[in-house]
């Protein structure tokens, strides 16, 4: 039995049940898929929105697949105490805190028994944007069991303001929370999925439980708790065959990346990790780069990876994903996200 002590109390009786109806596969494991999402039939946002039809899809195939859908603060919880989760285990995000949640997600999502966390940018909600949720709408998700992330206020590119005002813009999140819900989120999402160093210290030194990005891959006991990984998923990249090979996927666990820093000083990069356990064919891994496509990989002894980049990267965010065959047919993914200013 699995028992989570996060400042979140429950019974163990409780707990049993919650384990035996959700933990279809019995697999130990160290890492879970954290997927996230925005819009819900959205049409006239491809970007940033799914289909109706793609979205039952994905639930029907977690509900049938022996996947685990557990709370995130749980699967966190977990990966920091180094416990064990089933595996197959899977957490669910959205962001913005739009209306289509309301309508279209949360009533799929618990008619499924899927729980899930709402990151909320609370500027937004302040502004009364009639495409946001209203503070008593997410009062109504929240007393429903539905976690309430931090987003910022401002939903701005945050590594590029001051430290002055990345501590107005949390101090401001924080303090409507506390007043509107009478507490503050333990879990933050960058906006845009981007961060520097300066910024993941600051949600770190704020005692944040885990931020997350927007860089694809699987989160696991050793990951950097300030920087974790999800899939992104929108009307494009959300097809069927896709869903089913990102949910399966399995972590490439690293140490020693460079550069630390996501936000570039030098462009290209000398982007380079140690795979930190042994796989006997990594002379099979494959990276990818935003705009580039296949890359060039250089193996250093056993387990250190040197990524060669034939040119620069682009302005803005990019990304690279690196893939190795994995047992069962599933894959380990890790996935990279830098920013040239």
């Amino acid at each position: 039995m699995i028992i989570y002590v996060n400042k979140i109390t429950i019974t163990v009786c409780t707990l049993f049940i919650f384990i035996l109806s959700n933990a279809v596969s019995l697999y130990a494991a160290d890492s879970a898929v954290i997927l996230q999402y925005h819009r819900f039939g959205e049409a006239d946002y491809p970007s940033t929105n799914i289909k109706i039809n793609q979205f039952e899809d994905h639930i029907d195939y977690l509900k049938e697949g022996g996947f685990n859908v557990l709370p995130v603060p749980h699967i966190i919880a977990a990966l920091r105490a180094n416990q064990s989760l089933p595996d197959k285990t899977i957490g669910i995000t959205i962001d913005d805190a739009l209306i289509s949640v309301y309508k279209n997600a949360w009533p799929r999502l618990t008619a499924a028994g899927f729980p899930f966390t709402l990151f909320v940018s609370t500027d937004s909600v302040d502004h009364n944007n009639k495409l946001t949720l209203s503070w008593n709408q997410i009062r109504e998700l929240a007393d429903a069991g539905v976690t309430i992330g931090n987003h910022s206020a401002a939903h701005k590119q945050m590594w590029k303001m001051s430290t002055v005002e990345k501590k107005i813009d949390l101090d401001r999140a924080q303090n409507r929370f506390l007043k509107e819900l009478k507490f503050t989120p333990k879990l933050f999402a960058y906006p845009f999925g981007e961060f520097d160093i300066n910024l993941r210290d600051e949600i770190k030194n704020r005692g944040f439980n885990a931020a997350f990005g927007q860089q694809s891959g699987v989160s696991y006991n050793d990951f950097d708790f300030m920087a974790l990984p999800r899939f992104s998923l929108n009307e494009a990249y959300s097809d069927i065959e896709r869903f089913k090979l990102i949910v399966n996927t399995l972590p490439l666990k690293i140490t020693d990346l460079t550069p630390q820093n996501p936000v570039l000083s030098q462009n290209p990069p000398i982007v380079g990790f140690t795979v930190s356990s042994k796989h006997e064919n990594l002379d099979e891994l494959a990276c990818f780069a935003s705009a580039q496509g296949k890359v060039k990989t250089q193996i250093l002894g056993d387990e250190r990876v040197e990524i060669r980049l034939q040119k620069p990267m682009s302005k803005g965010r990019n990304r690279i994903n690196c893939t190795l065959p994995g047992s069962n047919g599933r894959w380990h993914w890790l996935g990279l996200q830098f920013i040239w200013p």
